[in-house]
């Protein structure tokens, strides 16, 4: 999943302001941040490494450390451990744990194949990505658009005024991620388009999904603060 996390980091904000909205982005997509960094440690080697042929149902990689179930527990201590000091509050470590717990629950369903620990110990998520990739773009656009009704409509309770230009940008990046995993949910872009074949001599997909993760974070840490507060 990739838009439908960054919401648990929206309502996460909305429920609990002493933490950041930043703070609440990352750790919604924590398993995939340390994913990317795994990977350039040669942990978790990603494939295709070209980002023209990559597709959902393609795409080949054993998240051991970053996304298989005994390593969260880890990493849940280290998000607990990171919130409470970071804003010395420990319900913003429990906040912090939520969301990498919500991160995980959320991949069961929509995402790659996770393992208890290993690819020789027992699945932990239904691999939608690569048997039925629309399958798992439709859960995760599900989740998204309520996840938004909520957060929109809690807002509105609180008196929190955004102009529709705002709404439509906050929307259209989750839109985004959306459309970007449908048009390489089975074909990738060389398919797509007819790119020829051609080596640059480095992966261009790492740098892809990078780009695309931080475009998006960046654009919701913008957009979301832009409101106004009715006056009584």
């Amino acid at each position: 999943m990739l838009a439908g996390h960054f919401t648990t980091a929206l309502i996460a904000k909305q429920k609990f302001p002493k933490g950041t909205l930043l703070y609440f982005l990352i750790i919604s997509q924590l398993q995939d941040f340390l994913w990317f960094t795994f990977h350039y440690l040669g942990l978790e080697p990603t494939n295709p490494s070209d980002a023209f042929d990559a597709t959902l149902s393609n795409m080949v990689v054993d998240m051991l450390y970053s996304h298989d179930l005994l390593p969260q527990l880890f990493w849940l201590a280290i998000v607990f451990l990171i919130g409470k000091f970071l804003f010395k509050s420990t319900t913003i470590g429990l906040v912090s744990i939520a969301l990498v717990s919500i991160h995980f629950i959320l991949d069961f369903f929509s995402g790659h194949m996770h393992h208890i620990f290993g690819a020789d110990t027992m699945q932990a998520g239904l691999g939608l990505y690569a048997s039925n990739p629309y399958l798992a773009i439709l859960i995760e656009a599900i989740f998204s658009i309520v996840a938004l009704w909520y957060f929109f409509s809690e807002e509105a309770k609180k008196g929190i005024i955004r102009t529709t230009k705002n709404r439509i940008a906050i929307i259209s990046v989750f839109a985004y991620g959306i459309i970007f995993m449908l048009l390489i949910a089975t074909e990738s872009f060389r398919e797509l388009f007819g790119i020829p074949e051609f080596d640059l001599g480095f992966n261009t997909n790492m740098p892809t999904l990078i780009f695309t993760y931080g475009a998006m974070l960046y654009c919701l840490n913008y957009f979301i603060p832009k409101f106004e507060t009715k006056k009584e």
